[in-house]
């Protein structure tokens, strides 16, 4: 497509040309089309000229990935036969030739034919083949049902339908064959088998293979024959439990880590599992996974010095054992593997045989059986001939779009049907062409079977097929943007022809349509997270973010800028020219829909921003559809406790904690029951709701009962008034899902409720199209889209997590069970490492579709754990890549923000009133929140000095940082062996210049004889305390105690101090330090009433433990019982 641009020069003209050479309908053509290069324009173009050319629609097929695509290229194509066929011959030739058909004279019987085609395009039977894989091949079975050896009225299942079918199966074979089950078990990472079963279908073609248990033997390393009671013999010899044995009386009076030593020693004598005996005598004898050399033998180290001297013999023993044990594991991980695997091929080939049983039974096909069936109908020697010819006489033309995205088995439909074009009578008569088109580099579905080495192998078969019959398969690369201004190009072409070029097939190359059109880059500062977050109040949800956690300041930072261009009228260009921004040019886009997502949604609303919400909607996450659930749970069953008392505390119910405690505490029979003998103008509303849907629930359909309580019990006004108005898009999609059910199933209210719970529901919610709303959506989401102002906030190191799949292939495409890092075999390792390799580039990749989305405006922002600048995190890569374009630097509280792009428009004046569009019905205000108690006081917040008198500013920061080293030192350490702290302390303190200082420090106070109790076994480390203070006036303290010994003649709390200057006596400790351990030390006597408490400071730059009397501590407290307010913590 050429749009019209301001230079009208010969960018445009090379751009068109390269377009025609792609839509010649005379060759076949391998396209590979950069983002926004208007490859759907081609594909009509092309499409467009077959039918001028005289072909016949019905012999014309076009594969597209996505139905979206597949309606927008319908359309397209439609409007320009229709607008052919209403032009005079003047601009019909103009229009022609523009998509390079003859220039010149055209014949009035061609401009006649083309004024036809929108007719015949109509007429075609079955309308024009364009159409996703999935449809064709499920039409094409629909077709041919007994060719394809399928149920001729055969039903589709989805999603929902397939879970229900795979827990069916599961538990008939748990009944009868619990030995496949139990094969199952051996490999399940959690307590849902679903996704390992989707996993099994994903890797179907793998496990069909014939399964060679020798040949995954060696492949692995394994001996099959080796059982983990044969290995055990081979390492732990007779003689070595008398020696374990012998030796557990020396380790246990010796010190705190021998003791640890022969606990674990006694727990391998005790073990009677084989398997369980290696791994307990691995963990007791070998270093850990983090160790500078992991799981060696520790000879030399353990046990203590002074164990190995008093018993030289059964040292030197101890030591051969380790090295059998060191020597053993790799056979032991081996044989794991190998079993897993092993039971992992086993089950699958059981569980295809089932499922496949079943659904033949019930005539049910998925999208990948329509796919396999369909490739082995057009691949049967006795039946393809046939199937094609009766395809309307055959195909001429095979168009397929976004190719980098089609999988291994959609491409053996496609190697089927085009294989006529290049053997016997196909290959002589006239002209049939293939075209393909797509980009590597947006490669981004493998979750679904893309693979972008299939993409290259496809286009070396066709290219030697052609070159066979004597014709050539022309490569076109489209490279002109008509979407992206040229800095946002060269930004890509600079990341991309750096370290992130790896997932893209090399360094790319763009051309902007316009290369002067403005056009703005921005790298916002990485906001990383705080070396100690600040404290959240007690009383938030565990999972509440702070004030200053980097995402919730990153996303108001987001919101606000937005918020002010569209209060500010910023200026945004157009092709009109300039004009003032709005919410709906704004796209954020997210690699995963994690916190991040969600916060940035909330921090728009809260700037009152229009946003269009979350692209997909987890019902099973909305509070409005958990309270809805909650009701409907109760009028089903009245008994169920836990479901009323959530309904009581929510919206609908309206009871405050303090009024369902009223309720429930104390009750003798059930809550409901308790609820109806409250006085009867009590909670009136909601056992009013309750009555009205236990009398209804015998009679009406689940969606009448929702609609009962959002609209005759207020239930939609409530739940918006204290959700906001995100809440309405769960309340719709449950009433969507409930009529669903109701469609599907005869309807009642448990069916429903057991329905509803069978799976975690996900509703795909598209924006309106020209809705004027800010768009939050994962890239994923975003492909096929485009916006003038894209963000990216998500662009910290990605973590796979839970997300990294259970099965790995080998070079030979054998199976196998992915392990744990630290019990993984080194083949394993190197398909793990393979499988890593894949994902990263696919992740450059998925950052290319990112980068691509934007047409004027590219904000490239992060926050969480700070990138190396070595890493792949896309921060790192954009920051890395926009070094070489000469940015502009502004300085920031943050940091530095680099920009590129100089001919951008300033900010305008506000857009008049009546320039507005019209403002939207305002959504109902939400209820006020409720009060919050008191925030409690920080014991270290009292008031008064913390340090002596000139002994140097009590904020000093090097001050402040080693102390918190040597306290993280002491907290960390006091139990582990001394051999060991020296790699802790690098783990924990990996940048601190003295390190080794500062171990020597901690280490000389965990092993001072007179702080024996302090670090001992009857003592806690970093007790958090919250309790009332009496000399405070009842106030709350919330603090952290360093050391807290309980022991039964007193209570001992102990802090540590890092000051430089050391006070002689208790008397002159500075006053902020005394008031912090009297209010310790109130708190713990009303904790401890029966007991003496006491309070001592550790200093720590002497190693003084200096008791503090309780008076003096007690007087401290309460000359802080006025204390100001502006004192309190914040």
């Amino acid at each position: 497509m050429v749009r019209r641009r301001r230079d009208g020069g010969c960018v445009v003209s090379e751009a068109a040309a390269r377009q025609n050479r792609a839509a010649s309908p005379e060759r076949s053509s391998w396209v590979a089309a950069n983002a926004g290069s208007g490859k759907t324009t081609v594909l009509t173009n092309r499409v467009a000229r077959l039918l001028l050319a005289g072909t016949d629609p019905a012999r014309v097929l076009c594969l597209t990935y996505t139905k979206a695509a597949a309606s927008e290229m319908q359309s397209r194509l439609f409007r320009t036969l229709g607008a052919w066929a209403m032009l005079d011959d003047a601009p019909l030739a103009a229009e022609l030739a523009k998509l390079g058909e003859p220039v010149g004279a055209m014949p009035p019987a061609r401009l006649a034919q083309a004024r036809t085609l929108f007719a015949r395009a109509l007429e075609t039977p079955g309308g024009l083949k364009i159409q996703t894989i999935h449809a064709f091949c499920e039409a094409l079975l629909r077709r041919f049902p007994l060719e394809a050896g399928v149920a001729p009225q055969f039903s589709v299942l989805d999603d929902r339908a397939a879970r229900t079918l795979r827990e069916t199966l599961l538990d008939a074979l748990a009944e009868r064959e619990p030995d496949v089950l139990a094969d199952l078990a051996a490999n399940l990472g959690g307590d849902d088998p679903d996704p390992l079963l989707r996993e099994i279908a994903r890797n179907r073609a793998a496990f069909e293979r014939t399964f060679d248990p020798k040949a995954l033997a060696r492949a692995l390393g394994a001996d099959p024959a080796l059982s983990p009671e044969i290995l055990l013999g081979e390492t732990f010899l007779p003689d070595d439990a008398d020696l374990l044995a012998a030796l557990v009386p020396h380790l246990e009076a010796s010190g705190k880590n021998d003791t640890k030593l022969a606990q674990a020693f006694r727990a391998v004598l005790a073990e009677r599992d084989a398997a369980g005996r290696l791994a307990l005598l691995e963990s007791a004898l070998l270093t850990g996974q983090t160790a500078k050399v992991p799981f060696a033998a520790k000879i030399g180290t353990l046990p203590t010095k002074a164990v190995r001297a008093a018993n030289p013999g059964l040292s030197a023993a101890l030591d051969a054992l380790m090295r059998r044990v060191e020597d053993a594991r790799p056979r032991r991980l081996a044989g794991e593997a190998f079993a897993r695997s092993a039971a992992l091929n086993r089950f699958a080939r059981r569980w295809h045989a089932v499922l496949d049983g079943r659904k033949a039974a019930l005539g049910l096909l998925d999208f990948d059986d329509m796919i396999a069936r369909s490739a082995a109908l057009l691949a049967d020697p006795a039946t393809a001939s046939w199937v094609l010819w009766k395809l309307d006489g055959g195909l001429e033309h095979i168009l397929v779009d976004e190719a980098q995205d089609t999988s291994p088995a959609q491409w053996q439909v496609v190697r089927a049907l085009s294989e006529e074009f290049f053997a016997g009578e196909g290959a002589r008569d006239r002209e049939r062409t293939v075209f393909v088109v797509g980009d590597e580099k947006q490669s981004i579905y493998s979750f679904q079977g893309a693979d972008p080495a299939a993409f290259g192998d496809m286009r070396a078969h066709f290219e030697a097929r052609l070159a066979a019959m004597g014709r050539e398969l022309q490569d076109c690369a489209l490279i002109h943007s008509f979407r992206s201004a040229p800095q946002i190009l060269a930004l890509v072409d600079a990341v991309f022809g750096g370290r992130a070029g790896m997932g893209t097939g090399g360094a790319p190359t763009h051309a902007a349509i316009d290369p002067a059109r403005p056009g703005r880059v921005e790298l916002w500062p990485f906001l990383p997270k705080p070396e100690k977050p600040e404290q959240t109040d007690w009383w938030l949800p565990v999972d509440a973010r702070s004030a200053d956690d980097p995402v919730e300041i990153l996303t108001r930072q987001i919101a606000e800028r937005i918020a002010g261009w569209i209060a500010d009228g910023q200026l945004l260009p157009g092709e009109n020219g300039a004009r003032p921004i709005r919410a709906g040019d704004v796209m954020i886009l997210v690699q995963r829909r994690s916190a991040l997502f969600h916060a940035v949604i909330r921090a728009l609303k809260r700037e009152g921003v229009a946003v269009a919400g979350a692209d997909v909607l987890r019902m099973g996450g909305e509070l409005a559809v958990k309270d809805l659930l909650a009701a409907l749970r109760v009028a089903a069953t009245p008994g169920d406790d836990l479901s009323l008392a959530a309904l009581l505390r929510s919206p609908l119910g309206g009871i405050s904690e303090d009024g369902l405690f009223e309720i429930a505490h104390g009750r003798s029979g059930s809550l409901f029951a308790a609820l109806r003998r409250q006085p009867p103008e009590r909670h009136a509303p909601v056992r009013a709701m309750l009555d009205d849907l236990r009398d209804q629930a015998d009679f009406l359909r689940p969606f009448e009962l929702l609609q009962r309580i959002l609209l005759r019990h207020d239930g939609r006004q409530n739940l918006v008034a204290r959700l906001g108005p995100e809440a309405e898009d769960g309340i719709d999609a449950l009433l969507d899902q409930a009529l669903a059910y109701e469609s599907a199933e005869a309807p009642s209210l448990t069916g429903f409720l057991a329905w509803i719970d069978q799976d975690e529901f996900q509703v795909k919610r598209r924006s309106e199209e020209g809705a004027d709303q800010v768009r939050v959506m994962t890239v994923h989401g975003a492909k096929g889209l485009e916006a003038p102002v894209v963000i990216l906030p998500d662009t910290a190191a990605r973590q796979e997590g839970r997300n990294a799949p259970e099965i790995l292939l080998l070079p030979e495409g054998t199976a196998v069970r992915r392990m744990a890092a630290d019990t993984t075999p080194p083949p394993l390792a190197k398909a793990e490492a393979e499988r890593r390799d894949r994902a990263r580039a696919e992740n450059m990749r998925l950052l290319y579709v990112a980068l691509t989305r934007a047409r004027s405006w590219l904000i490239v922002c992060g926050a969480g754990t700070a990138p190396k600048a070595d890493s792949d995190a896309w921060h790192a890569l954009v920051a890395e890549a926009i070094e070489d374009l000469a940015p502009e630097r502004i300085a920031g509280p943050e940091g530095e923000t680099l920009i590129l792009g100089d001919d951008w428009p300033c900010a305008a004046t506000p857009p008049e009133p009546a320039a507005l569009a019209p403002a939207a019905a305002a959504p109902l205000a939400p209820l006020p929140p409720r009060p919050m108690p008191p925030r409690p006081l920080a014991p270290s917040a009292l008031g008064g000095e913390h340090v002596l008198a000139g002994s140097g500013a009590p904020e000093d920061p090097e001050a402040k940082l080693r102390g918190e080293a040597i306290h993280r030192l002491l907290e960390c350490l006091h139990d582990r062996d001394p051999a060991e702290r020296a790699e802790i302390a690098a783990r924990l303190l990996p940048d601190m210049p003295d390190r080794e200082i500062l171990l020597a420090e901690a280490a000389g106070l965990l092993d001072a004889p007179g702080l024996a109790s302090v670090f001992g076994p009857g003592s806690l480390a970093e007790v958090e305390i919250c309790a009332p203070v009496q000399e405070l006036g009842g106030a709350r303290i919330l603090g952290r105690i360093d050391r807290l010994v309980v022991a039964a003649e007193e209570i001992l709390a102990v802090d540590f101090k890092s000051n430089r200057a050391v006070p002689d006596a208790p008397e002159s400790v500075p006053e902020g330090i005394l008031r912090q351990m009297g209010a310790y030390r109130a708190a713990l006597t009303a904790l401890w009433p029966d007991r003496p408490v006491e309070t001592a400071i550790l200093w720590t730059r002497t190693g003084a433990l200096m008791r503090l009397p309780a008076g003096l501590v007690a007087a401290a407290v309460a000359r802080a019982a006025d204390l100001d307010p502006a004192l309190r913590r914040s």
